[in-house]
C-alpha cells in the first residue's frame, strides 16, 4: 500500500557496546576514545552513539594497513 522508506534497513548509529563489538575491542576502550575525543559521537535521545560513517572510516583504515 505505501512506498518503502529509503534506507529502511540501514542503521545510522551504533551504541558503545555495538561499536566495541564491531571494532573488536572492549567497551571501556571505546568509552576512553570518546572521552579523549579520538572517536566522534553524537547524542540521540540522551545517549551517546557512534555514527556509522565513523566506524566505516575506522574499519577501512584497519583493512588498508594489513597488506604491507
Amino acid at each position: 500500500m505505501g512506498t518503502p522508506m529509503p534506507n529502511s534497513g540501514h542503521r545510522k548509529y551504533y551504541s558503545v557496546g555495538e561499536a566495541a563489538w564491531l571494532l573488536g575491542v572492549q567497551p571501556s576502550e571505546v568509552r576512553r576514545a570518546i572521552r579523549t575525543g579520538a572517536l566522534p559521537t553524537i547524542r540521540r535521545r540522551s545517549r551517546l552513539v557512534v555514527p556509522d560513517y565513523v566506524l566505516v572510516r575506522l574499519l577501512g583504515d584497519r583493512s588498508d594497513g594489513g597488506d604491507a
